[in-house]
């Protein structure tokens, strides 16, 4: 039977602007490369990566009474996702990520969150009569709904996963409760702890503070191209990424999150679910694009024989 995960999380239009280099302060460019509106946001690259990947999805989230959020909830209905949460707000426009991707796929992104910092207790409280086998959150909605989402799941006895970004000092880390995983990226992870993890010894200071903050049974430290790294409390062990030629980051950490997260409720095996995060993350650096580059499970068993690796 599919596992299903609630998404309470964020759903915005990408506006994509590749780019063969940044411009000066001050500077007008005419750019070669092409721009597009792509759906995205966390939760919504999230969102169809479980549908993708063969998890059964419900997204709660909500979207503006606009051409962006209609395309965005036509994009989720035709992959699957239950969208009886997708709320419509009367009164802001669809968030909007302005992303600019150099040709070495790296990307920076400006979010305008829109209708996402409209998502109420009261939605969230509705969603969970979905009865979920998991909540996935991100912080690209206010706090209270991602609080009251933690608060609503443990008293239901549902594991919370939490793709911990964007980072922001002042998040109550602490009113979160107990996590099953808290995963941020190398960034993020500076930003909560302070520590840069650049190397194994630093990864490890950063997951201790990490876990003086929140109360997780596992931290997954997001490391790019360097792969993931895990922390219990007790053991620490790096899950290397494989060896791809990067096209466009974009997605990568949401991609690499759901599968993290769908293939830890198949098996109960972090170290497993981090290696499937990997192997997702991998073949979506290797597309343009942000919901659009992640992969389908099948192509993904393709990617696995194709590269002959051992699971």
């Amino acid at each position: 039977m599919k596992k299903r995960i609630l998404v309470i999380s964020s759903a915005n239009m990408d506006f994509v602007m590749n780019m063969s280099r940044i411009p000066s302060a001050g500077e007008t460019m005419i750019e070669k490369n092409q721009y597009s509106y792509i759906p995205g946001g966390k939760g919504g690259n999230s969102a169809l990566a479980f549908s993708k990947l063969g998890g059964d999805c419900v997204f709660c989230t909500r979207v503006g009474n606009d051409a962006h959020g209609a395309r965005l909830r036509k994009v989720y209905k035709a992959n699957n996702i239950d969208t009886r949460f997708t709320f419509v707000d009367k009164t802001a426009k669809t968030g909007l990520a302005a992303i600019i991707v150099e040709e070495n796929g790296t990307n920076r992104i400006v979010v305008y969150p829109g209708a996402n910092f409209k998502l109420t207790c009261h939605d969230v409280e509705e969603a969970f009569t979905c009865y979920p086998d998991a909540v996935f959150l991100q912080f690209e909605i206010p706090d209270s709904p991602v609080i009251a989402a933690c608060e609503f799941a443990a008293k239901q006895g549902v594991p919370v996963f939490i793709d911990a970004g964007p980072a922001r000092k002042d998040f109550p880390l602490e009113r979160l409760g107990k996590i099953e995983v808290f995963s941020p990226n190398e960034t993020e992870t500076e930003i909560y702890t302070g520590i840069a993890p650049n190397t194994v010894e630093t990864c490890l200071r950063a997951a201790i503070r990490l876990s003086s903050m929140v109360k997780a049974k596992y931290y997954v430290l997001k490391l790019g191209e360097r792969g993931a790294f895990v922390y219990d409390g007790r053991y620490h062990r790096i899950l290397p990424s494989l060896d791809v030629r990067a096209v466009d980051t974009t997605a990568a950490g949401d991609a690499f999150s759901a599968a993290l997260t769908l293939e830890y409720l198949r098996t109960g095996d972090i170290y497993r679910a981090c290696e499937y995060g990997n192997i997702v993350g991998a073949i979506t650096v290797q597309r343009k694009g942000a919901a659009t580059s992640i992969p389908t499970a099948e192509e993904v068993d393709l990617f696995i024989q194709e590269r002959g690796i051992d699971r």
